[in-house]
């Protein structure tokens, strides 16, 4: 973790350190999952959602609410230094431009090249309640987990796949159109797999955002909207992305500009 990253966090509170201590001692939780831990942001469902503010590479779990009037003018701020442009066309845009799907060899992000694809990786962080395949510590099989977009808690199991998908805030196919199909495949596959960038949301909700920006569509659960806001972002700081000039605007309305 750089300088950067220490200045946003706060210190824990006395009492969130004695139960993390008391379910290390207890061995609650499922072995293994390599989980992190909770981060100092704003617990939503489930208690371990982290502030995006207090994220900012993405290895925390899930979307917590931005809620304090400190939080938000930060989130303005960040909003208003993207640039902005309109949409170029989609010629030439494919999913395999970004490499393959949830490729554990996209170097430049966390959690690559641990053995375990993008998509169990991003399963085990932000899932609870972790089952595993019989002789694997990767391969999520059932868990529970707090969608941020829908406010839901969904008990997800393996065999029904599709009800749990890995939503890639700024859609592949916005980058392409806002830039990206002018970058090294490299840098493409690193916003690809980026955990910053994916969030494990509820498959009906994902399907229906598509490859919309925040103009065209929000989360459902209106009191992340602004934290999804800041989601966004932070890709497209993190990236050089500019946004268009309409979902800025839009951005900006959830966090209270």
């Amino acid at each position: 973790m750089t300088l950067r990253h220490l200045r946003h966090l706060r210190p824990a509170h006395p009492a969130a350190l004695a139960l993390a201590t008391a379910l290390s001692l207890t061995g609650c939780g499922a072995a293994g999952t390599g989980n992190p831990s909770p981060g100092p942001g704003t617990a939503a469902s489930g208690g371990r959602s982290v502030n995006p503010l207090d994220n900012h590479d993405g290895t925390g779990p899930g979307l917590a609410p931005v809620t304090s009037d400190t939080g938000r003018s930060e989130a303005r701020r960040l909003i208003g230094e993207l640039a902005t442009k309109g949409r170029g066309p989609g010629t030439g845009y494919d999913r395999e431009e970004f490499g393959y799907a949830w490729m554990d060899t996209a170097d430049g992000v966390p959690l690559a090249r641990n053995g375990c694809d993008t998509r169990n990786d991003l399963m085990k962080r932000d899932g609870q309640e972790l089952r595993f395949r019989s002789g694997s510590d990767c391969v999520v099989v059932s868990m529970t987990l707090a969608d941020p977009y829908t406010g839901k808690e969904i008990a997800w199991r393996k065999q029904d796949a599709a009800e749990v998908q890995i939503d890639h805030v700024v859609p592949l196919s916005y980058a392409w159109r806002m830039g990206a199909s002018r970058w090294p495949e490299s840098k493409r596959e690193q916003l690809a797999n980026d955990p910053l960038n994916l969030l494990p949301v509820e498959g009906r909700a994902n399907s229906a955002k598509g490859d919309s920006g925040p103009a065209s569509w929000l989360p459902p659960n209106k009191p992340v909207r602004c934290a999804y806001a800041v989601r966004f972002a932070q890709v497209a700081e993190k990236y050089e992305l500019p946004v268009t000039a309409a979902d800025k605007r839009m951005m900006l309305r959830q966090c209270g500009g």
